[in-house]
């Protein structure tokens, strides 16, 4: 595919992952994570499902920006966007573990509460525990390993690549670290998430994702980077193109 073709479909993909998780995270899920009876009350079971698939689609999204662009990014380091593929893939899991949570709470509700024999307060401790769980997979997928995959791994391949400016790849550099520390000070109590450090931690990230996502999609990558003038050596053209000059 061509580098600016990759650049396009890549930065949809950043968008979709930041258009579709808003919504689901603080919107469609609110029913069941702010209300700790939800599992033995009335229920907004249409709302939560919607927002377990955004959620799919995210998960997926997360992995295509890596698998996306590993062809080019190789070329700049391949064990760091090995990595990066990695991280990605392991975010993308985490999302998913978070959905099921989820989606187990409404299978509470709608399979055990009401019927004849069922115990109220063991339904809502399940339930608090499936939702706490689902916490502690949003603080690990989208706080600390999107900051080690999207700020750290690909903020460094951006930047030592020049395939967009230096000047957006430092978000990433310095965002990353700050959203996985905080990640981690959250998953160890020092503080909620909706205290101001946890925002202010999460606003470089933000910021490269988003700016990231448009950059791609209405520049791609800058044409005088070096990497782009490098042949894929593991493209079979090129291969052959090699070995027909050596002959």
């Amino acid at each position: 595919m061509n580098p600016q073709k990759i650049a396009r479909v890549t930065g949809v993909l950043f968008l979709i992952t930041i258009v579709l998780s808003i919504p689901a995270q603080f919107v469609l899920y609110g029913p069941v994570l702010n209300d700790p009876d939800y599992v033995v009350g009335a229920g907004a079971d249409a709302l939560v499902h919607w927002g377990a698939l955004l959620e799919v689609i995210t998960a997926l999204a997360c992995i295509g920006t890596a698998v996306v662009l590993f062809p080019i990014v190789k070329r700049q380091n391949e064990a760091v966007a090995l990595g990066y593929v990695t991280v990605r893939v392991l975010e993308a899991g985490v999302i998913v573990a978070g959905i099921v949570s989820i989606v187990s709470v409404v299978t509470l509700r709608q399979d055990f509460a009401g019927a004849a024999g069922a115990d109220a307060a063991s339904l809502l401790a399940a339930g608090k525990t499936l939702v706490a769980f689902h916490d502690a997979t949003f603080l690990l997928g989208p706080g600390i390993l999107a900051g080690l995959g999207n700020g750290v791994l690909l903020g460094y391949l951006m930047y030592s690549s020049r395939l967009v400016p230096r000047y957006l790849a430092v978000l990433g550099l310095v965002g990353g670290p700050l959203v996985s520390a905080s990640g981690i000070a959250m998953l160890l109590g020092l503080y909620g998430p909706v205290s101001i450090w946890a925002v202010i931690a999460t606003v470089p990230e933000f910021f490269w994702e988003l700016l990231l996502g448009i950059w791609l999609i209405v520049r791609g990558f800058d044409p005088s980077a070096a990497i782009l003038s490098e042949p894929d050596k593991t493209d079979p053209k090129e291969t052959g193109k090699k070995s027909l000059s050596v002959a």
